[in-house]
């Protein structure tokens, strides 16, 4: 079985990694940033930069032939764990209108910086494609 580089036209250019890799069924989702199409943080804050990055996320994983559904491990990383338990409900709107109500496994780590000076916030994941 050959791994399979996904790397969505809709996302800007990576260097240096990949945005995903699909190994059979299973889906590694690199962490993404609140990087847009043109590689730049989009600013508003941790509710922003929430929904891009999770938008970043799922749009890997389609790219992949998965769905939000198929998510089965999401790590997030902060650079300010209060600012988002501050913004937990609007999050958790915006993570319910994009993906749903049922969770995966999820972890949420508390971190000094991001590769971007500018990020709050990154989102790594894995997902297990089901048959449909």
């Amino acid at each position: 079985m050959q791994n399979q580089i996904i790397n969505p036209e809709t996302l800007g250019k990576p260097s240096g990694f990949a945005h995903g890799v699909k190994s059979g069924d299973t889906v590694y989702l690199g962490g993404q940033t609140a990087l847009d199409k043109n590689m730049e943080i989009v600013p508003g804050g941790i509710v922003e930069q929430f929904r891009q990055a999770f938008s970043n996320v799922l749009e890997t994983l389609r790219e992949a032939g998965g769905q939000p559904e198929d998510l089965v491990s999401v790590t997030i990383y902060l650079t300010d764990v209060d600012d988002y338990l501050a913004n937990g409900r609007e999050i958790g709107k915006i993570w319910r209108s994009m993906a749903g109500s049922d969770y995966p496994a999820l972890a949420g780590i508390g971190v000094s910086r991001l590769w971007q000076r500018e990020a709050l916030i990154e989102i790594q994941g894995t997902a297990v494609i089901q048959a449909r």
